[in-house]
């Protein structure tokens, strides 16, 4: 099905389309080089290049809800499962929800609308409390390494 132009009845120029996939290309180039990056870093070791600590942790001491998330992505890139969820289990949990809402906001760039969790009213809230349950939990427990 053609997008028909408001102003002359004629199909859209092809710009359209150009327009629309430009930035959902761009999420999935810089996500590309991102993932590059953190092969090439290997945070799991000090084989790689180094990448800085986690500002938090650094100052605090405590584990913030994204401490582990490179190594998580880092594990993930290389099909390790437990590694991942050993280095931050919330975040691999939460993968699914955030590539659900990629998908949503892809469609709706071009005039499909899908149903996703962002728009329910209770999203956040609970969003909210998972994390700061998750930050509870991880900084709580002695030796729990989530």
């Amino acid at each position: 099905m053609t997008e028909i132009d408001a102003g002359a009845g004629r199909p859209a120029p092809a710009s359209s389309f150009l327009h629309r996939v430009r930035l959902p290309a761009a999420t999935v180039l810089v996500g590309c080089v991102g993932a590059a990056l953190v092969l090439a870093a290997d945070p799991t070791s000090d084989a790689g290049f180094p990448l800085p600590p986690c500002p938090i942790k650094l100052l605090t001491g405590l584990d913030c809800p994204g401490c582990g998330i490179t190594r998580t992505l880092f594990s993930l890139l290389r099909a390790d499962l437990p590694s991942a969820l050993h280095y931050n289990a919330l975040a691999v949990l939460l993968l699914p929800l955030l590539a659900w809402a990629w998908t949503a906001w892809v469609a709706r760039r071009f005039g499909r609308a899908l149903p996703t969790w962002t728009r329910w009213r209770w999203s956040p809230h609970v969003l909210l409390a998972v994390v700061v349950l998750w930050v509870v939990v991880r900084n709580a427990v002695p030796g729990l390494r989530l």
